[in-house]
């Protein structure tokens, strides 16, 4: 079983690579929630590419996703579901574009970390106000 850590990890490398381009931008923002956010405490960031790389592996696999999905749940208390939403919003918004691959993984997510609709649709609307750029109004 993997760490709550590893999850939140996880669960932000499966939307940045759901699209097939892991860009400078998503990195750069794991990375920073990885050395700033308190509930990374204690965490040795230097394990961060080793654990993408382990859900990369993972995902290769048949029904790889799934099997990610299954380990994100299964490592995360119900008081951290919706912070890895949260994550998974903040990554998939921090390069300014939002693919279908990249929705519909966040769809996934949700479903699977038992996400309330209301809950979900707050958190989304949240990330979409914190991420507004100067060009959109």
């Amino acid at each position: 079983m993997i760490s709550h850590q590893d999850a939140l990890i996880y669960t932000m490398v499966i939307v940045s690579a759901a699209d097939n381009d892991i860009t400078d931008a998503e990195l750069a923002a794991m990375g920073r929630r990885v050395r700033y956010l308190p509930v990374f405490a204690g965490f040795d960031s230097d394990r961060v590419t080793m654990i993408a790389r382990d859900c990369a592996k993972l995902l290769g696999n048949e029904d790889g996703l799934d099997t990610v999905l299954d380990q994100i749940r299964d490592a995360l208390p119900k008081k951290l579901r919706e912070t890895a939403y949260v994550f998974a919003c903040e990554i998939v918004l921090s390069d300014g574009e939002i693919s279908q691959e990249e929705l519909r993984i966040l769809e996934l997510i949700r479903h699977h970390l038992d996400i309330d609709r209301l809950a979900g649709a707050a958190i989304e609307r949240a990330m979409a106000a914190r991420y507004v750029r100067t060009g959109d109004f």
